[in-house]
C-alpha cells in the first residue's frame, strides 16, 4: 500500500487529534520499555499499536512524506504477536522487539507485499531473493514490519542537485519541527517518522552522515554502529567499505535494544564475522548506565567547536560542563593529524565502489526491470518527468557508470584513505587516550565514515531564534558502541532535551486556510520552503539549518 498515494493531502484533511490512550496508557513518546509493559499488563495489544500508527501515518504522512508505503500485512503480524504473547509459557521470555512496530528505510529489502526502491520507479516490482539481514533478525525477535521509510533517493547518490528528503516516489520529506528547515538525509523519512510518532523505531541506514545528520535535525536518537556489526546484505549499496545498518529512536535505550537484534553474523555479509569480535557478552542494554559518564575521556577538535553562532556556541559549553558534572574529563581544543576534508578524499572511492556494488545487487534480484546501473540511468533518461532528471539531474550516476571497476589506481586510492583513517582519527584518538569524539550534529561524520568507526547522535537542544533541533555527537573507534551507550545514555538522562514536535500546528498553518486569498498563500508558502530547501546548498553558509547536508 503506498502511504503517499492513498492519503492525497488536502485543502480539508482532517486534522482532529488521534486519540492516544488506551486503557489509560499514552502511546505517544512511548519507549519500547513502556509498550512491553502496556502489553505485559493488558493496556495494550500489538494490534491496537499497529492501528495507532497506520492512523497516524494516514493523517499525517501526506504532509511529512516521511513513508512511501505501510505494509498491507501488518495487522496479521500484530494478531501473531498478540497470541504468541498470550499463549507462551510463564518461563518463556520474549524480545524487548517482540509486537513492536518498525520502519525500515525504503533500501532494506523485504521478501513480503512491500516494494524495496530507494526511492526510485525504477525498482519498483523488482522481486528480492530474501529479507535483509537485518529483517530476519527483527523478524525472529517478534518485530512487526510496519512499512518502508522515505530516503533521499538512491541514497542522495544519484544527484548533487536533489534536496534532502527527497525521492520520485516519496516526494520531499519535511522536518516536523520547521517546514523550512531540512530534514537532512539520507534516512530522512526514517529519523521524521520517528520524530513525528508515525513509528515507535526505525531502521536507517549510513555511508556519510545518513543517520547522523537526519536524527540531529529531526531531535531523535540515530546510532551509526561500526562497519559490519550489522549486516548490509539485502540493502540497496553505495560502499561495503563505509555503508552501515542502524536504529533510529527517540531515546537511547530503545537505540541499545535494536541494536542488540540486528547486531550479529550473517553469512551473506563476510564484514559481519570480522566485526562479531566487537559484539559484547550479554549484548548492549547492559551498557545502559545513569554514570556512564563517570571516568570517561571525551576529547574536543577544535575544528568543530568553532560554531559562528553565539546560540549553538552557549549551548555546547553547557552540554560540556554536564559532561564534566557527570565525571568525565573532557580535553578541548585538540588538532588532529593530518586533517584533511575526508569526504572530499573519499567521494571518487564511493564512485567507483557504487557502480561495482549496485551492479551486483541488481544481479542478485530474483527479478528487475534494471540490472545494472547503465539500466537506472537509461530508465531515467525514458523517465524525465516521473524522476525529475531535468530538475535535479543524475551526475553522480553518470560518473560512477564512467568507471572501471577496483583495479591497481583504485586500489592505491583505498590504501591513502586507510592511512588517512589510521594516521588522523586512530592516532588522535590513541594519542590523547580518548574513550569518544564529541562534536556538534554530525559535523564528524566524514571521519567516522572512511574508517567504518561507529557514531551516536543525541537531541541536544532547539535553536532559539532559528527554531531547529540540534544534536550532540559522540564518536568512537571501531567497536566502541558500548563506551558511545554509556556516555549517549548518561547525557540523555542528565540533559532530557527531546521535546516532541507539534505536525498539526505546523499543517494547520499551511492546509487550512480560512479565506480564498490565504489559499494562494498557504500554497505559495509550502512552494517557497520546497524552493528553498532546494536551491540551499548555495545559498547558506556551513551550519545553517536550511542547508541541504547531502549526506550519503
Amino acid at each position: 500500500m503506498a502511504a503517499g498515494d492513498d492519503f492525497p493531502l488536502t485543502g480539508g484533511v482532517s486534522l482532529g487529534t488521534q486519540a492516544t490512550t488506551v486503557h489509560g496508557f499514552s502511546i505517544k513518546e512511548a519507549t519500547i520499555d513502556d509498550l512491553q509493559l502496556a502489553f505485559e499488563h493488558n493496556q495494550l495489544t500489538s494490534r491496537q499499536l499497529v492501528q495507532f500508527y497506520l492512523s497516524e501515518i494516514s493523517r499525517l504522512n501526506p504532509f511529512l512524506k516521511a513513508v512511501i508505503e505501510v505494509n498491507p500485512d501488518a495487522l496479521d503480524l500484530a494478531d501473531k504477536a498478540d497470541y504468541e504473547r498470550k499463549t507462551k509459557a510463564p518461563s518463556a521470555t520474549l524480545s524487548k522487539l517482540h509486537g513492536i512496530p518498525i520502519l525500515v528505510k525504503d533500501n532494506i529489502a523485504t521478501k513480503d507485499n512491500l516494494n524495496t526502491t530507494s526511492g526510485s520507479y525504477a525498482l519498483v516490482g523488482s522481486v528480492v531473493p530474501r529479507d535483509a539481514g537485518v529483517v530476519t533478525k527483527l523478524r525472529n525477535a517478534g518485530a512487526i514490519i510496519l512499512g518502508k521509510a522515505s530516503l533521499s533517493e538512491w541514497s542522495n547518490w544519484r544527484s548533487n542537485c536533489a534536496p534532502s528528503g527527497w525521492s520520485a516516489r516519496g516526494g520531499l520529506g519535511r522536518n516536523p519541527y520547521n517546514i523550512e528547515v531540512t530534514p537532512s538525509g539520507s534516512s530522512s523519512g526514517s529519523a521524521i517518522s520517528v520524530a513525528a510518532n508515525l513509528a515507535a523505531v526505525a531502521l536507517g541506514t549510513e555511508t556519510d552522515g545518513s543517520i547522523l545528520s537526519p536524527s540531529s535535525f529531526n531531535s531523535v536518537v540515530g546510532m551509526k554502529p561500526t562497519v559490519g556489526l550489522t549486516s548490509r546484505a539485502g540493502v540497496v549499496p553505495i560502499s561495503s567499505r563505509q555503508d552501515s545498518v542502524g536504529p533510529i529512536c527517540r531515546t537511547v535505550s530503545d537505540a541499545a535494544y535494536v541494536l542488540d537484534v540486528i547486531a550479529g553474523i550473517d553469512i551473506n555479509d563476510i564484514a559481519t564475522t570480522e566485526a562479531l569480535r566487537y559484539i559484547p557478552d550479554g549484548g548492549y542494554a547492559q551498557f545502559l548506565k545513569l554514570d556512564g559518564l563517570k571516568g570517561k575521556r571525551l576529547g574536543i577538535l577544535k575544528k568543530f567547536y568553532d560554531l559562528n553562532d553565539t546560540f549553538l556556541t552557549q549551548t555546547f559549553e553547557q552540554h560540556v560542563n554536564t559532561l564534566r558534572k557527570g565525571g568525565a574529563v573532557v580535553v578541548d581544543n585538540l588538532k588532529m593529524a593530518h586533517e584533511v576534508n575526508c569526504r572530499a578524499s573519499g567521494e571518487h572511492a564511493l564512485s567507483f565502489e557504487f557502480k561495482v556494488s549496485l551492479n551486483r545487487y541488481l544481479n542478485d534480484l530474483v527479478d528487475s526491470p534494471v540490472r545494472s546501473l547503465a539500466d537506472v540511468i537509461a530508465f531515467n533518461k525514458k523517465n524525465l518527468k516521473l524522476e525529475k532528471i531535468d530538475e535535479y539531474g543524475q551526475e553522480l550516476f553518470e560518473a560512477s557508470e564512467k568507471t572501471n571497476g577496483i583495479g591497481e589506481k583504485e586500489q592505491k586510492l583505498l590504501s591513502k584513505l586507510a592511512t588517512l583513517s589510521r594516521d588522523g582519527f586512530e592516532k588522535f584518538m590513541t594519542d590523547n587516550r580518548l574513550d569518544a569524539l564529541v562534536t556538534y550534529s554530525s559535523s564528524a561524520s566524514s571521519i567516522l565514515a572512511i574508517g567504518g568507526f561507529p557514531g551516536i547522535v543525541v537531541p541536544a537542544g532547539y535553536h532559539d531564534t532559528e527554531n531547529y533541533p540540534f544534536g550532540i555527537c559522540f564518536g568512537g573507534l571501531k567497536g566502541s558502541e558500548p563506551t558511545l551507550i554509556e556516555v549517549a545514555y548518561a547525557f540523555e538522562k542528565a540533559t532530557k532535551i527531546r521535546k516532541p514536535p507539534l505536525p498539526d500546528q505546523l499543517i494547520s498553518s499551511i492546509t487550512t486556510p480560512t479565506a480564498p486569498d490565504q489559499v494562494e498563500s498557504a500554497t505559495s508558502t509550502i512552494a517557497a520552503a520546497t524552493e528553498r530547501l532546494g536551491l540551499a546548498a548555495q545559498e547558506h553558509p556551513q551550519g545553517s539549518p536550511l542547508q541541504e547536508t547531502g549526506q550519503i
